[in-house]
C-alpha cells in the first residue's frame, strides 16, 4: 500500500492544477485517472479551442454563477484571471481575448493549455496514473483510503476533482458524487446547464442558424414567472440556443414557458404604439416593410407574418387588429413550450454537485471530514459562457492548494467577504 501526502482523483484542470500547486517541500502527490490520457473534458472545451477565461474585472465573476457566486468570492480573489492569464504565457503560451472578452490560447487548440498542465506537474514531481478507475474512498488513521481497479493508495489528503455528468465518455461520469457521499456529504440534484433547448411544436426549425442579439428572455413556470434574462439567441433545428439560452439554462425545466422579445429595447406597449404609428404612417407600404425596420432578418419577418396569418404583400392600410395583436404577440412575447433540455451527451457543464453548505468557501476544504478537498466542476457551481467555468476550476484548485500546502489565505481584494 503505497502512501502519498496528497491523492488528488481526476486528472482535469482542476485536479491537475491543485496537484502542481500544493507540490513541493517533500510532499509526495498522485493524480489518479480513469481515462487513459489525463484532461480529456479540457481538450473538447470551446469546440477544441478552450476558452480559458473572461478579461473583465474579477468582481464582475461573481454574477456568471446564478445563485452560488457568492461562494466562489475566496477562491477567485485568491486566484484571478490575471493570475491565470500570466500563469501560462509566463511558459510561453501566447493567449488572445475576443472583441466580447474571451480569452483563447493564439493556437486555438486546447491541446497546448494541456501539455503546460501535465509538464509543470512532472516538473514538481508529481505522479499521474491514468487508466485506472477509483472503486472507493474511506477514512482510514487520519488519512484516506483510495482503492483503484489496481492496487490502493493512502493519504494524509484527499482531493476530489472528479468533474460532473456532462460528457461521459471523457470520463465525467458522476463518480465524485458517489464519493462524496461515502464520505457523509450531500449532493444536490444534477443535470446539464450550458444546455440548449428543444421546443414542443416548434415553429422556426426552417429558420434553422438565425440569431438575434441580446433578446428578452421570460420565464414562466404553471402558475407563476420565475425571472427573465437578456442576452444572444440562435433558432436552431429543434429549438433555441445561443449564450443567452445556454446561460439561462440552469433556470429553465421541462414544461417551462420561454416567452422572446425579439426587440429587446422596447417594452410590449411602447412596441404596440410605435407598431400602430408606424403602420398609420406606412398607408400603401407593405406590413413587411414596416417590420423590416426594426432591422429584423428578412425570412423572419416572412415567418412572422405567416404565423399572425398576414399575407406577404398586405399594406398597413389593410391591416387588421386582429392581425396587428398577433404581430405584437410575436414580436414582444413569442411563446416556446420547453420540451427537454439538452442532455449529458450535449451540455458543457453540470447543474448542481456536492454541496456548498458543507464545503469552507476559504479553503474548498470539507466542513464534516479534515484533509477532505473537492474542487471544480464537481461542486454545486456552474458559470456562464465565456470561460467562468474554467476560471472557477482554476480558482478553487489554487484556493485548496494553499490550504493543502499549508499557507494561509490571504484575499487580495478590497471586496468584503
Amino acid at each position: 500500500m503505497e502512501k502519498y501526502s496528497l491523492v488528488v482523483i481526476g486528472g482535469g484542470p482542476a485536479g491537475l492544477f491543485c496537484a502542481l500547486r500544493a507540490a513541493g517541500n517533500g510532499r509526495k502527490i498522485l493524480i489518479v485517472e480513469k481515462k487513459p490520457h489525463p484532461g480529456r473534458k479540457l481538450l473538447l472545451s470551446g469546440l477544441g479551442q478552450c476558452n480559458i477565461t473572461h478579461e473583465e474585472e474579477i468582481g464582475s465573476f461573481l454574477a456568471h454563477y446564478g445563485e452560488n457566486g457568492r461562494f466562489l468570492k475566496p477562491a477567485l480573489m485568491n486566484f484571478q484571471n490575471r493570475e491565470l492569464i500570466s500563469f501560462f504565457t509566463e511558459r510561453g503560451l501566447p493567449l488572445e481575448t475576443e472583441p466580447g472578452g474571451k480569452v483563447f490560447p493564439l493556437s486555438r487548440k486546447a491541446s497546448e493549455i494541456l501539455d503546460i498542465l501535465v509538464k509543470e506537474c512532472t516538473a514538481a514531481h508529481v505522479e499521474i496514473r491514468c487508466g485506472d478507475p477509483v472503486l472507493e474512498v474511506s477514512v482510514r488513521d487520519e488519512g484516506f483510503s483510495i482503492r483503484t481497479e489496481q492496487r490502493t493508495y493512502r493519504a494524509d489528503q484527499l482531493a476530489i476533482a472528479t468533474g460532473g455528468i456532462t460528457y461521459p465518455a471523457t470520463g465525467s461520469t458522476g463518480d465524485g458524487y458517489v464519493f462524496a457521499r461515502s464520505l457523509g456529504h450531500s449532493v444536490t440534484e444534477v443535470s446539464p446547464a450550458l444546455a440548449a433547448v428543444t421546443i414542443e411544436d416548434y415553429r422556426f426549425s426552417d429558420l434553422a442558424g438565425i440569431s438575434f442579439a441580446d433578446v428578452i428572455i421570460s420565464l414562466a413556470r404553471p402558475g407563476k414567472k420565475i425571472r427573465r434574462h437578456t442576452g444572444d439567441l440562435l433558432l436552431t433545428h429543434t429549438g433555441l440556443s445561443g449564450p443567452g439560452i445556454l446561460d439561462f439554462s440552469r433556470f429553465i425545466r421541462p414544461g417551462d414557458t420561454l416567452r422572446i422579445s425579439f426587440l429587446p429595447s422596447i417594452e410590449h406597449q411602447k412596441v404596440k404604439e410605435t407598431l400602430l404609428n408606424r403602420i398609420s404612417a406606412a398607408g400603401n407600404a407593405r406590413v413587411r416593410t414596416v417590420l423590416t425596420a426594426y432591422d429584423l432578418p428578412e425570412r423572419f419577418v416572412n415567418k412572422l407574418l405567416t404565423l399572425a396569418g398576414i399575407e406577404q404583400d398586405l399594406t398597413g392600410a389593410h391591416l387588421s387588429r386582429k392581425g396587428r395583436s398577433a404581430l405584437i404577440e410575436l414580436l414582444t412575447g413569442c411563446p416556446f413550450v420547453v420540451g427537454r433540455l439538452g442532455g449529458i451527451q450535449e451540455a458543457m457543464v453540470t447543474r448542481g454537485g456536492v454541496s456548498l453548505v458543507e464545503i469552507d468557501p476559504k479553503t474548498m476544504e470539507s466542513r464534516l471530514v479534515p484533509g477532505l478537498f473537492f474542487v471544480g466542476e464537481v461542486l454545486d457551481i456552474d458559470g456562464d459562457t465565456g470561460g467562468y467555468n474554467l476560471q472557477a476550476a482554476f480558482s478553487t484548485a489554487a484556493l485548496a492548494a494553499r490550504r493543502i500546502s499549508g499557507v494561509d489565505v490571504a484575499i487580495k481584494s478590497g471586496l468584503a467577504l
